[in-house]
């Protein structure tokens, strides 16, 4: 199967969804070669794409304990943000 199709057969579900993978295999790869911390921000900000993109795809195919797990992923990940920016401040 040619790799286009593969990616534009069901259209923006599709691409949302290989978006949200690439980014978590992404954020997951950076922090294990120590190129990321879990205690920055960018490492969180690619788990959040990467729950927004499955979770929509998710949705689509209406597979919902993947919607919950994305929607839980992205939940911890603005938590993270959140006490990084915090401790910042302080």
């Amino acid at each position: 199967m040619n790799i286009t199709l593969l990616f534009l057969s069901k259209g923006i579900s599709t691409i949302l969804g290989w978006t949200g993978t690439f980014s978590y295999l992404i954020a997951y790869f950076l922090l294990s070669i120590n190129k990321l911390r879990s205690d920055q921000r960018l490492y969180h900000i690619l788990n959040i794409f990467g729950a927004i993109g499955l979770t929509y795809n998710a949705i689509y195919l209406n597979d919902y304990p993947n919607v919950i797990v994305n929607v839980a992923w992205a939940i911890i990940a603005l938590g993270a943000i959140l006490l990084i920016v915090r401790r910042k401040q302080n």
